[in-house]
């Protein structure tokens, strides 16, 4: 798969976070450099706000609708608003803007706590619903339509679109609008208790028809919805709008950042009008910021239900996927997606990042934590034949050359023992130090070895490779006679475990000008998204290793254990990320 390096806009210098050099003068006459970092515009936004003293306190949140899994452009949300609130000394909050029962599941808000708790955003005891709300809600349009500020309508939902215009046409106000404060109360009530149809009446603000923000023009507060709720029950038949109840939320529970993304900047003012409408003290401010764009997947809910439903993916948590809990399934780490994360940067500017830099991340998060075991994923066998009949031995060898305190293992050693296919060739080509007839190489953590032979089957397969070791150049036994280019890994025959690999590529096809066909909007899917391995071999320990416990196999990528379908008769390996790439961090 070909990796690209990272679309920036260098336009926006809020981007990432800089290092500025300063001179200080000393009292002796002398000076210091001293380095400070700056500040992303949120941060700057808020140490204004607290030096003002709009606020005396920090606190955030991160609002999901549980009508999906969450995906990586969440993560973003949810580290942010949670590294504000610690950064200041704040509270974070987690809390569900429920209140579109058709949509919502109990699967969902699970999900979704589980993601927040893996990526390490502690809500402590503060956890939240909107429909927790519900009755101050309710309270608050009460006090809209007291103060004249709102007004029920009859209108259909068709009608009200038609309306409210567009860009370039003002709206037209509703013949319902002048309702008195006495009809309208009369009807809300009639609304609430159940005596209205679904689609006969919604409850507006009254706003201004002629507002160039469409979001101004009378938006619809409530609506009938004889749904069932997954936190309420039955016990409401009318059910906010998302504008309306989203600033309450935050007013309520005292948020006073309330950090979104860029698509809700036009609705600013419509959340600052509710909350000072509803008469809260202190009221949250909203700050937006530009979302986190990936190339080459999909994140839409739409696109993934779909692929869910068809069987194209076995479920919202497929490693193919970006969800939160897919790229945990597939073995990404909190400590990569948070550096991602940070790389990315923070921004008022649409820009994407690519695929390769989430790869990046997680090689480097593991390369010096997780062990490098020995596995074989397509073997052939390696008979050493002058290796004594019957004899094997341990071997030890370190887990990681790079990190010594993770120390070493026992490794059985044998003369019948399974190689990759392609470290054998039979016409190797030039500056190919691998096995070929005449040359040596070393098995790794053993011996030196001499390719004198090999057999075929009936299609003319090469089955077995023959060689002869060397005692004398057991690994670590200080041997220097001669040098070898080439060092291959293998498994013992007899002690190795069949585990199955799953290989992974984007489940878009990167090669497509366009990710969506012209005709009918389908997904262009990428057929060699998953490549299933049955008859890969690892090494005997791999197979006591826990669900999503990851490795670095030896010369073919970072693995780890499947957490739905590996089992002790089956283990089953995902791999995480290949060992090689083209992105480079850039300097700063």
């Amino acid at each position: 798969m070909e990796e690209k390096g990272i679309k920036k806009d260098s336009q926006v210098e809020e981007n990432y976070i800089k290092k500025d050099s300063r001179i200080d003068e000393n009292s002796d006459g002398g000076t210091t450099k001293k380095e400070t970092i700056s500040k992303n515009f949120i941060e700057l936004e808020i140490d204004k706000d607290l030096k003002e003293g709009r606020y005396t306190k920090v606190q955030t949140r991160f609002p999901p609708e549980p009508n999906g899994y969450l995906h990586i452009g969440h993560a973003k949300a949810i580290i942010l608003s949670y590294m504000m609130a610690q950064k200041y000394g704040g509270k974070f909050n987690l809390r569900f803007d429920d209140t579109n029962p058709s949509k919502e599941k109990e699967e969902f808000v699970e999900s979704i706590k589980e993601d927040v708790k893996w990526l390490g955003a502690d809500y402590e005891d503060r956890l939240f619903f909107a429909s927790d709300y519900f009755d101050e809600m309710i309270e608050k349009a009460q006090l809209l339509i007291k103060k004249g500020k709102a007004f029920v309508c009859d209108l259909s939902a068709e009608q009200i679109k038609q309306y409210r215009g567009d860009f370039t046409t003002p709206g037209k106000e509703s013949p319902y609008r002048n309702r008195s404060i006495e009809e309208n109360l009369r009807l809300f009530n009639d609304m609430k208790e159940g005596r209205c149809a679904e689609g006969s009446r919604v409850l507006r603000a009254k706003i201004d028809m002629k507002s160039p923000n469409i979001n101004m023009r009378d938006p619809v507060i409530y609506r009938v919805a004889y749904k069932s709720h997954h936190n309420t029950g039955d016990k409401y038949c009318i059910y906010p709008m998302y504008d309306f109840a989203h600033p309450l939320e935050d007013a309520i529970e005292g948020i006073t950042h309330s950090l979104c993304t860029l698509e809700f900047e036009d609705h600013r003012p419509l959340y600052d009008w509710f909350v000072n409408e509803c008469e809260y003290k202190s009221p949250p401010r909203q700050i937006e910021f530009a979302k986190l764009y990936l190339t080459n997947v999909i994140t839409g809910k739409r696109y993934i239900k779909k692929l869910v439903e068809d069987g194209v993916v076995d479920g919202w948590d497929d490693p193919r996927l970006v969800s939160i809990a897919a790229l945990r399934r597939r073995g990404y780490t909190p400590e990569s997606i948070k550096r991602f994360i940070e790389l990315s940067g923070v921004s008022k500017a649409n820009s994407s990042s690519d695929y390769a830099m989430l790869e990046y991340c997680i090689r480097e998060d593991l390369k010096l934590k997780r062990p490098r075991m020995m596995a074989v994923l397509d073997p052939i066998k390696l008979t050493i034949d002058n290796y004594p009949e019957g004899k094997s031995e341990m071997l030890e060898i370190p887990n990681n050359l790079e990190n010594p305190e993770l120390g070493s293992r026992q490794v059985e050693f044998s003369g019948e023992l399974l190689i990759e296919r392609d470290d054998f060739m039979e016409n190797p080509p030039k500056k190919y130090f691998r096995l070929f007839l005449g040359n040596e190489v070393r098995l790794m953590g053993a011996y030196f070895v001499k390719c004198t032979g090999f057999e075929k089957d009936d299609d003319g397969n090469v089955t077995v490779v023959h060689a002869q070791y060397d005692p004398e150049t057991k690994s670590g036994s200080g041997f220097e006679g001669r040098k070898v280019k080439g060092t291959i890994h293998w498994v013992n025959k007899s002690t190795a475990v069949n585990v199955e690999c799953r290989l992974y590529e984007n489940i878009i096809n990167e090669n497509s000008e366009d990710q969506n066909s012209q005709e009918d909007g389908s997904l262009n899917l990428n057929p060699n998204s998953l490549k299933t391995i049955k008859g890969a071999y690892v090494e005997p320990l791999l197979k006591e290793a826990s669900p999503y416990e990851s490795f670095q196999f030896v010369r073919n990528g970072f693995f780890c254990v499947d957490s739905k379908d590996s089992h002790a008769h089956n283990p089953v390996f995902n791999r995480i990320v290949g060992l090689k790439s083209s992105f480079k961090l850039e300097n700063k």
